[in-house]
């Protein structure tokens, strides 16, 4: 049995991760984190960064860095947590929830653990979420955790 933990650094994610180790404990599990290029280029525009040399290389190198160093700490955590964990880290060509479900197919994961972030409203008819897609997408189980409780 081989989990697949979607890992953002979002307190979701945390969430889902400290759930799954206490479902599965001591399970293989591998741990990915998305890099979402087109939001990082769309961020850059939206910002007003406009680059007259281009440095998207020296961009994607430092982007693809830390989002490789954030699934290493998502992995640190589902080890804390008592999984097996690896770290993985993918740039989307398509939508993080289709490198989700790609992913998963590939290591043919057992099941698929996301976070939810809880978004309502118009956003979400807009979007839709992730962990939706994943879970209408998938060719296996998905375990969707729901985020921490507010403290009141």
């Amino acid at each position: 049995m081989t989990l697949l933990i979607a890992y953002d650094g979002s307190d979701d994610a945390k969430t889902a991760i400290a759930f799954a180790g206490s479902l599965f404990q001591g399970r293989p599990a591998v741990v990915l984190t998305v890099w979402e290029r087109l939001a990082m280029t769309t961020a850059r525009a939206s910002a007003g960064l406009v680059m007259t040399i281009d440095n998207s290389a020296v961009e994607d190198e430092a982007i693809g860095k830390a989002m490789t160093e954030l699934a290493e700490q998502g992995a640190e955590l589902a080890r804390q947590a008592g999984l097996d964990a690896t770290p993985r880290c993918e740039a989307d060509s398509v939508a993080v929830w289709s490198t989700i479900v790609d992913v998963a197919d590939e290591i043919d994961a057992t099941v698929i653990v996301t976070g939810t972030r809880g978004m309502g409203g118009v956003r979400s008819l807009l979007l839709g979420s992730t962990s939706d897609r994943v879970l209408h997408h998938a060719h296996r189980p998905v375990l969707v955790v729901p985020g921490p409780q507010p403290s009141s």
